[in-house]
């Protein structure tokens, strides 16, 4: 699918672009007429290029292309293996429903558009996981229901710094089963379909738990402007303004804590105070934490580290969340969590998990097997009689079948550039030779 709206563009004339570029250089580095407006030579340059792309929307272009395609169909059919059903949503839908239980996060990196035939607000889906919550909800019944997918999404802004606007987005989501089985079981299925990409990059996972603090929040009836405060404080570690704070608040001894030691849970609960280590939902969060982290150094030899200050997604998780890191990248490969209790659409609200990549980001770190590129002699093509022409098509048919790309050239100069076989007509029969 195509993300540009400025590829549908046609190109500048020449007369345009000649016009556009005499703007440019008349005005660009104009140091003997002052205050000559500096912004006309930007907008010149942009008028002139108007065939670039906007920033954080790509090309994937060759071998790229082919990768990412490999990869959306060899890791959704490894998904399907495990049991998981493939689902397709659209690209758009009436925001009503895209954004019922969205973050207001998600709701900024959403565009949206009006429905020329309804006249109602549409939303272009910048997360396909709420998608999964309306199908769960027609389709998921009581039971435990288990979905993959795979789709573009569309952000409005771009995440990090040299994040894209229009990630691939491949994910996993288990409905309808409240244990920690089910976070595990969505790990496993992810570390599988890693090692089965042969990466040799190392997958580093950062693993927190939103119900901690939100339990603390509740405990000590923080204000919603004291919740902020904190996670403001908490998202840039400033731990010496964090305990100034820490001292105005109830309970704020605990909120210092998590802090300081949210690193280490069995250290964390010799710290808290006595009201939150009695309190039952802390202790089984911090167990499921050191649970999980257990499982995976046992089972995936994986490095783990733990934030439970980690709250980025505080309005939209309940419990377990992580991150996974290709080696020193600044920005997730995956995210994925628990966010129970947001089902709207059904009486009883699902309890739900799930995790997300952007496929494009493993482009980097995977490698196709070099393709076998064939060419027929073009020579040959035009003076083979019918039976051999009828051969060669017979033989064309059989290579490409075997992943062979085989190219018939459409005059003499037509030829990949990556050419390894030419398919020749020696001694009366297609044969073919390395080049």
């Amino acid at each position: 699918m195509s993300v540009s709206s400025d590829s549908a563009n046609a190109a500048p004339s020449n007369a345009t672009h000649k016009a556009a570029t005499a703007m440019a250089n008349e005005y660009a580095d104009n140091s003997t007429v002052p205050n000559r407006l500096p912004y006309l030579s930007n907008f010149a340059a942009e008028v002139a290029n108007s065939w670039l792309l906007p920033d954080g929307v790509v090309d994937v272009l060759f071998d790229d292309a082919q990768k990412q395609e490999v990869l959306r169909h060899r890791l959704t059919q490894q998904l399907i293996t495990y049991g998981y059903q493939l689902v397709c949503p659209p690209m758009i839908e009436f925001t009503e429903s895209l954004l019922s239980n969205a973050s207001e996060d998600l709701k900024r990196q959403t565009f949206k558009i009006i429905d020329q035939l309804s006249g109602r607000l549409m939303g272009v889906r910048a997360d396909i996981t709420p998608q999964i919550l309306r199908i769960d909800s027609h389709h998921g019944g009581t039971g435990i229901a288990r979905y993959c997918y795979a789709g573009d999404v569309i952000h409005t802004l771009p995440s990090g710094l040299f994040g894209s606007r229009t990630p691939l987005q491949l994910g996993a989501e288990i409905f309808g089963c409240a244990s920690l089985s089910a976070d595990i079981e969505l790990i496993d299925v992810l570390f599988a379909m890693i090692d089965s990409l042969n990466m040799s990059a190392a997958l580093h996972v950062d693993l927190g738990h939103v119900a901690i603090f939100k339990r603390l929040a509740v405990l000590a009836q923080l204000s919603d402007d004291d919740t902020k405060q904190l996670m403001h404080l908490y998202a840039n570690k400033n731990l010496p303004e964090l305990k100034s704070v820490c001292q105005a608040l109830p309970m704020g001894n605990d909120f210092y804590v998590l802090a300081r030691f949210g690193h280490d849970m069995a250290q964390l609960l010799t710290k808290l105070s006595d009201t939150a280590q009695q309190d039952l939902l802390i202790a089984e969060a911090i167990d499921e934490l050191q649970r999980l982290t257990i499982h995976l150094q046992d089972q995936w030899q994986c490095q783990v580290s733990i934030d439970v200050t980690e709250l980025s997604g505080y309005h939209y998780h309940t419990g377990i969340v992580f991150n996974g890191y290709i080696n020193s990248e600044t920005q997730p490969l995956v995210r994925g969590g628990r966010f129970d209790g947001l089902q709207s659409y059904s009486k009883q609200p699902r309890a739900a998990t799930g995790f997300s990549m952007d496929v494009s980001r493993l482009l980097a770190h995977v490698h196709l097997d070099q393709p076998t590129v064939v060419v027929v002699d073009y020579e040959a093509i035009n003076s083979a009689d019918n039976a051999q022409t009828q051969a060669l098509q017979q033989q064309v048919a059989s290579l490409r079948q075997q992943g062979y790309q085989v190219t018939m050239p459409l005059d003499v100069h037509d030829c990949p550039v990556d050419l390894t076989h030419r398919l020749s007509l020696i001694d009366q029969q297609w044969q073919l030779k390395a080049v």
